[in-house]
């Protein structure tokens, strides 16, 4: 069975010295994009779990509950992006 080739990356130095070198050229360089903010998402939690939320960000001496919450989510997703990291790496090392 073929294994996909994998894409060559360039160091990052390679890239520094690219975009230096085309800085001056605006052909080599595509319409500016617009970026825009997204929109907050709203959750919805049962009374007994924003009570357990807002009893757990005193407990922290969060400033308020929007701010725990933020931090407990950003928490986990730096938590479930290390642990997909190293699934990943682990399934490169696997011989196919």
């Amino acid at each position: 069975m073929k294994t996909k080739p994998e894409p060559r990356s360039r160091h990052e130095s390679a890239i520094d010295e690219l975009v230096t070198a085309q800085a001056d050229d605006d052909r080599a360089w595509t319409a500016p994009i617009r970026v825009r903010r997204t929109k907050p998402t709203a959750i919805s939690l049962s009374p007994s779990q924003a009570t357990q939320a807002a009893y757990f960000a005193r407990l922290h001496h969060e400033r308020d509950l929007d701010s725990w919450v933020r931090r407990v989510v950003q928490e986990r997703l730096d938590w479930e992006q290390a642990a997909f990291a190293v699934v990943k790496r682990r399934l490169r090392r696997k011989p196919a």
